[in-house]
């Protein structure tokens, strides 16, 4: 490789370590406010004068000279002559200067008007001499000549010699003075415990990840084949020997001569060795599957736990984050991170960290008062917010808490009522608890006025939204005048996961083992009806009992004197599902859904393969559970008042199944038609109140049959609602162009947003 080449090499790998090494340095910059300052200016000094070293070797003079400069702060701060909030707020700014260079080589080399000026107000807390940038400007006879330099981190190969690059000139400094030994060496120390560390990881593709993550599964799926093939042949050869038995023994009584006597022993002889031979193959062929799906499993944990990050990747911007939002609103807060080292999926990392952002955001603007009003209240004038993080199982519990001010419920109510969420009478029948679950409502806010932080109505429902698309639930419970805590739940892995698999007539479905309580049997003497909805008592408690093949739409239900039942939970809620029986509990790879066949199936969150061939359907339990709560308790007033009679066209099977359970929760019946020709005929032949129809569908689509009805005498009048996987404005645009009355989105679809369109319509 040559020198440019290498050169390359190297600063493509300097500005991957100095971009983590920034995180780090800001974080010991915030703690220069805390008892443990000391320590923290240590390590900032440390880290600045890698920075720093680094920076020159590899040219990067005006890198190096920031770094030089905030160095220069740092110790001003410590010997008492730069005040330190004034010193953490420069040196936090150089980082963010630095941050900039690191994506600008050109201006990282000879600097940028913003990275002088930055240099400038260093120098000027400081009261140290401008470093020079090397080479800018050197009389001739300055110069010295370019000699080898040991670049730290050269390589990740193990045993690998050090590697010696000459920079430019332009990057050469003159020699540091004889007091900087003892800095020198603690620099050689570190760098050389660093490449230890880097000699040990790699950085591979996410997407590499994934992959082997999908191998793995399929693998596991086809090893479990492999057990199954085994004892399928083992059971045949089993039949040959039973068959070999009743041979022998049907010899035995015949008449044979003795001429033949010779071979019938023989055929006996080679008949016991082709059982020994048979059956010491079964033997050594199960043992080898079985090593083999160990071997698998092992394989499969250990690309799941290859896939995981430390949720300190993202952890370790929010000290300053939430330091600077504090600062905008005149606050204080002292930001306590707990378990920060425990892993969390990659793909899931962008998930997790917008959530947690809108969470501090909140918690620092709704949660925490000023500093006067918590003197007042007897509350330290630094408000806590504290982020907790613990492994429950194959779940990773986060919790978000602060002592501020709590949320009021009747005040959440109040606002509902103002917003036009809800009337005056749904807002009073709420409980406590379902007052305060408002915040997640879309467009609901407390705030009055917009400013850059709050009021636009969007945060909490952006939170459980994220964190519900990944198998996960949102808790939350408050306290007024002593504050809130936030749990997210959610799981460690998306590729495999560990499933119980019930069946529903001839067909497979699995659920999350994380979302499993219990399964047990339901008995009459158990079952009861709690505010008119069914009940089964678990564990001493009423727990809503729900048919899920009813609630699929699909085959399956209550066909037992004492059905099966799986006890789910989600969030603070419970609900026992009846299946018609129980399969296994197996680690499965989870595939998205993929074609028509399962478009708009609100309950459904992937696939998996298993070893017989059939595909199991994994199901959604934040979905199941939403429908469970909302039959249980109906969000809408007065409607069973008026029974109406639907007529639901759709061409996919499990998009009816849905779309009729929820139809069906509101109180009205359903007819349905595979397409729009069977819908129009249908309707021709019976009375309908009301019309829901798919749009892309066989012999006639959705927009053909809207524009049939309302040009037909009798049938005009009936309210057409389009149901469609398609959102876009040209798509809503066409649907009112064919007359339909209204049109919904079948992925925000639900039980909630078609009842207040029904009764709208109706």
């Amino acid at each position: 490789m040559d020198t440019e080449s290498l050169k390359r090499s190297l600063l493509s790998k300097f500005q991957e370590i100095s971009a983590d090494r920034l995180q780090k340095i800001q974080l010991g910059i915030l703690d220069l406010e805390k008892p443990t300052a000391d320590q923290a200016a240590d390590e900032v000094a440390r880290e600045l004068h890698t920075m720093k070293g680094e920076a020159r070797m590899l040219g990067l003079a005006a890198i190096g000279q920031l770094a030089h400069a905030a160095e220069d702060v740092l110790r001003a701060e410590r010997d008492g002559r730069a005040a330190t909030e004034v010193a953490t707020d420069l040196l936090l700014r150089a980082c963010d200067t630095i941050s900039d260079l690191l994506e600008d080589t050109e201006g990282a080399q000879s600097g940028t008007p913003a990275s002088q000026e930055m240099v400038e107000a260093l120098v000027a807390a400081s009261g140290h001499a401008p470093p020079a940038i090397a080479g800018a400007k050197a009389p001739s006879h300055t110069a010295m000549p370019a000699v080898p330099v040991p670049v730290v981190e050269a390589t990740i190969e193990e045993h690998a010699e050090p590697v010696y690059v000459p920079p430019p000139a332009a990057a050469v400094s003159p020699p540091p003075p004889a007091p900087a030994k003892a800095a020198k060496a603690e620099h050689h120390d570190e760098g050389h415990s660093h490449k230890a560390l880097a000699d040990r990881s790699i950085r591979v593709n996410v997407e590499v990840l994934d992959s082997l993550g999908l191998l793995a599964g399929d693998l596991l799926v086809e090893s479990a084949r492999g057990r199954l093939r085994a004892s399928e042949a083992e059971a045949l050869l089993q039949r040959f020997s039973r068959l070999g038995d009743r041979f022998l023994k049907l010899a035995e009584h015949l008449a044979v001569p003795n001429s033949m006597r010779n071979d019938l022993e023989r055929i006996e002889g080679d008949l016991h060795m082709l059982r020994d031979d048979a059956f010491r193959f079964v033997r050594r062929n199960g043992d080898g599957i079985e090593t083999l799906h160990g071997n698998l499993s092992m394989m499969a944990d250990h690309v799941a736990e290859a896939r995981l990050v430390p949720l300190s990747t993202v952890f370790d911007a929010f000290p300053r984050a939430v330091r600077d939002i504090a600062r905008t609103q005149g606050k204080e807060v002292d930001l306590v991170i707990e378990n920060a080292d425990l892993g969390v999926d990659r793909s899931m990392l962008a998930d997790v960290r917008d959530a947690l952002v809108h969470l501090l955001r909140n918690g620092v603007d709704h949660g925490l008062e000023t500093p006067d009003d918590r003197r007042m209240l007897g509350k330290p004038a630094a408000g806590r917010l504290r982020i907790r993080v613990r492994a429950d199982g194959d779940m990773l519990s986060i919790e978000v808490d602060d002592d501020g001010r709590g949320m009021d419920p009747q005040k959440l109510r109040e606002v509902a009522v103002r917003k036009g969420l809800l009337t005056e009478s749904q807002a009073a029948a709420l409980s406590e608890r379902e007052a305060i679950e408002l915040v997640f409502r879309a467009g609901f806010s407390t705030r009055q006025e917009i400013t850059d932080i709050s009021g636009r109505g969007v945060g909490m429902d952006v939170v459980k939204k994220k964190v519900e698309s990944l198998g996960g639930s949102v808790g939350i419970v408050s306290r007024l005048g002593r504050g809130s805590a936030i749990t997210l739940r959610l799981p460690q892995s998306l590729a495999l996961m560990k499933v119980l698999l019930v069946r529903l007539g001839d067909d497979v479905y699995g659920m999350p083992a994380a979302d499993v309580v219990a399964v047990m049997r339901v008995k009459p003497e158990d079952r009861m009806e709690v505010f008119g909805t069914l009940a089964v008592k678990h564990r001493g408690k009423p727990t809503a009992l729900v048919g899920l093949g009813p609630l699929l739409g699909v085959n399956g239900g209550n066909r037992f004197d004492k059905p099966p039942a799986v006890v789910v939970r989600h969030g603070d809620d419970l609900a026992a599902l009846v299946v018609d029986g129980f399969v296994d509990e197996r680690e499965v790879a989870v595939k998205p859904c993929g074609g028509e066949f399962l478009k708009g199936a609100a309950f459904i969150a992937g696939t998996a393969a298993l070893e017989d061939g059939r595909i199991a359907v994994l199901l959604h339990v934040p979905d199941i559970m939403t429908e469970v709560r909302r039959m249980a308790r109906p969000v809408t007033q007065g409607q069973a008042a008026k029974r109406l009679r639907v007529l639901l066209v759709d061409d996919s099977p499990i998009a009816r199944a849905t779309e009729s359970a929820l139809v069906k929760a509101l109180g009205h019946s359903v007819d349905e038609a595979q397409d729009g020709e069977e819908g129009y005929l249908k309707a021709q032949s019976q009375q309908y109140d009301l019309i829901l129809s798919d749009v892309q569908m066989p012999r006639l689509d959705g927009f053909s049959l809207t524009r049939r009805l309302k040009s037909t005498v009798g049938l005009s009048r009936i309210p057409v609602i389009i149901l469609s996987s398609l959102a876009s404005p040209e798509d809503r645009r066409r649907g009112a162009e064919a007359g339909a009355d209204a049109y919904l989105v079948k992925g925000e679809l639900g039980v909630e947003s078609l009842a207040q369109t029904i009764d709208r319509l109706t």
